[in-house]
């Protein structure tokens, strides 16, 4: 009967979305096959969602829920997006068995945390000729744990914790789906039924700071990061995806579906802008007025009983299957045997127990500020430990080989092979000779770059190249 309890769906949750220190909450009601939308609101949080003390964020996001009328206390909530962190995988054709150690494997060569360190999804998809590949999704459990901590701060109890942006497009079959707010673009990849890539595009990161606060981001950028994004595709991948879905409410939706619009045919794609939800979308009736927001596509989706596919809500373990779990019927009998004599010693250690423990409390009260101290260094050093390792030779690499390519595409990368000790391979096609010429000059005036060498040219427009160079840990001197 407990279980039964826990595990009934609820008929009425808060859908909350978090982005950055701004949070968006809307009440919803299942009855008689439709959901119904009640209370909204959206918010700045004054207190950091990732630094401010969890019980502080909670009295806020508590009062902002209060003052707004939503007093539903169970929520499933948007994770986000830039908590992703993702590893894809083509996947030969292997046991299930064999797939997990491989997924395992890549995850644990892939992350740049520990597996234990991370709570894992894993979205399967196949592409147009067949072939099997796998994305795993993760979000460090810290934050997850701390997110936690927020929301039983603000009497709140979560059912579930995903990705808003995959909620959003859970029923799009293949194809590319942007959310857009004025603070950054989120870009989503699905082919054959499983996500291919997820990742965060903001302006302060590609603009120096340039951009105007809530300007959004530039079209430009997202075309630019579009067009990269899809050319690490392999082309099977590739060729499945054929419609851009523009997601998001206000200006800067509606300019980049518009500027999406002019420029996205070069690249294959439709554009369609989403301003309202397909007529039982969920698999429900919905009212056409519903706003196309994460925190809606969350809560509705729940309700309405469709999987999420990426769930990161962190599992409970109730107290009568935990006791059930430590005692066998064999165990049992055994605990039974030593009761009694248990309970003889438990009045004489009972006076000597309080003691101690008050003793310890003392002793916590002093040491507690600073053990908290110290395991707040110790979450921070965690997290920017892999960021400081000047030495991050792939990724210098990468970097330079990339400024030595024109913006405008004349010349693209498709493979870039690092081979020990510091051989560096790249194959790509360029839209002419001379195209292909400045790059390869742009690239011998790197200080870091020697002895760049053509292995072998192919056709006339496009052309298909190969050369390598030698990479110098140490630049030379001039």
């Amino acid at each position: 009967m407990i279980d039964w309890f826990q595990n009934k769906r609820p008929t009425a949750l808060t859908g909350l979305a978090f982005d950055g220190q701004r949070v968006e909450a809307v009440t919803a009601r299942r009855t008689n096959g439709s959901v119904e939308l009640g209370s909204a609101c959206a918010a700045t949080l004054v207190a950091d969602l990732g630094s401010a003390d969890p019980e502080v964020i909670g009295l806020e996001l508590r009062g902002i829920l209060a003052a707004a009328g939503l007093t539903e206390r169970r929520c499933t909530v948007a994770l986000p997006t830039e908590w992703a962190l993702t590893v894809q995988t083509l996947l030969p054709e292997l046991s299930e068995e064999d797939t997990q150690s491989l997924l395992q494997l890549e995850a644990e060569n892939g992350f740049p945390y520990g597996v234990e360190a991370l709570s894992i999804a894993t979205s399967r998809f196949k592409t147009v000729d067949g072939t099997a590949g796998a994305t795993q999704l993760a979000v460090q459990q810290d934050r997850l744990r701390r997110l936690e901590a927020i929301l039983q701060a603000a009497r709140l109890i979560p059912v579930s914790f995903t990705f808003g942006i995959t909620a959003l497009a859970s029923n799009f079959g293949g194809g590319v789906a942007l959310w857009a707010d004025e603070r950054k673009v989120s870009l989503l990849i699905t082919s054959g039924g499983g996500i291919v890539g997820l990742r965060t595009l903001e302006p302060r990161s590609a603009t120096n700071g340039s951009v105007t606060e809530g300007s959004g981001v530039p079209a430009e950028l997202v075309l630019r990061e579009l067009r990269v994004s899809l050319g690490q595709l392999s082309e099977p991948v590739r060729a499945g995806l054929k419609q851009v879905r523009v997601f998001g409410q206000g200006a800067p939706a509606d300019t980049l579906a518009a500027a999406l619009t002019e420029r996205a045919p070069t690249l294959g794609l439709k554009v369609e802008r989403v301003i309202r939800f397909a007529p039982r979308e969920f698999g429900v009736g919905l009212s056409e007025t519903a706003p196309v927001t994460p925190a809606v596509a969350v809560v509705v989706g729940q309700l309405a009983a469709q999987p999420v596919g990426l769930e990161y809500l962190p599992p409970r373990v109730s107290a009568w299957k935990q006791f059930a779990g430590k005692y066998s019927s064999g165990k049992l009998l055994l605990a039974g045997q030593v009761a009694g004599a248990v309970l003889v010693l438990v009045g004489l250690a009972f006076l000597w127990q309080q003691w101690q423990l008050n003793r310890l409390r003392s002793q916590w009260t002093e040491l507690g500020p600073k053990v908290r101290e110290l395991d707040e260094f110790q979450q921070h050093i965690k997290q920017f430990r892999p960021w400081f390792d000047e030495s991050v030779r792939s990724l210098s690499i990468l970097r330079r080989l990339t400024e030595a390519f024109p913006e405008n595409g004349d010349v693209t990368a498709k493979t870039v092979e690092l081979r020990d000790p510091a051989t560096v391979i790249c194959t790509g096609t360029a839209s002419d000779n001379t195209a292909l010429l400045k790059t390869l000059d742009r690239l011998r005036a790197m200080k870091e770059v020697v002895d760049v060498q053509v292995d072998q040219v192919r056709g006339k427009a496009p052309l298909q190249f190969t050369f390598n160079f030698q990479w110098e840990g140490n630049p030379r001197q001039p």
